[in-house]
């Protein structure tokens, strides 16, 4: 599941956005999946703690609306959008700041080569792009098929750390 977003934000990446044959020429694919890699992991490792840290506190709140009828999709619909806003938060922050308080290392060491500044910042904000996109996607896929596992058979609240 955490390598669905990388997958396949790096195949469109290389294939449609910046079109390089072949695709996996170590020049571009070290570089820039080792971005959209890194960065996803960061995703992931948040929204694991904060999905773990709030199915632990809001235990009693998750089992009353159980109790009342609602789904398990329904009875931690908000922990869900809490989890995925803060971790998509640092990656979106980072865009925030690009170009003005900070110039990313990709975009610097193009200036530095002798590339046009403006074509260092379409680079910049593509890749930047790609990472939102990889981010996005493997904190969707860790949400949705991540909460499911808090939850036996019949729907109860089984345990607040399925990993043990």
């Amino acid at each position: 599941m955490m390598s669905s977003g990388p997958i396949v934000t790096a195949y469109y990446f290389f294939l449609v956005v910046i079109n390089i044959h072949p695709w996996f020429d170590p020049r571009y694919f070290i570089p820039i999946a080792g971005m959209i890699i890194g960065n996803s992991m960061t995703g992931v490792s948040l929204a694991v703690d904060r999905l773990n840290s709030e199915m632990k506190t809001k235990k009693q709140q998750i089992e009353g609306a159980l109790m009342l009828g609602a789904t398990p999709g329904d009875a931690t619909l908000n922990i869900v959008k809490d989890v995925f806003t803060s971790a998509i938060m640092p990656t979106i922050n980072s865009m925030v700041g690009m170009g003005i308080i900070l110039l990313p290392g990709m975009m610097t060491s193009q200036i530095l080569a002798g590339l046009s500044p403006l074509v260092a910042i379409e680079y910049q904000i593509a890749i930047m792009l790609a990472i939102l996109g990889s981010v996005s996607i493997t904190l969707f896929l860790l949400t949705r098929f991540g909460y499911p596992t808090y939850f036996n058979q019949w729907d109860q609240l089984a345990e607040t750390d399925p990993t043990g």
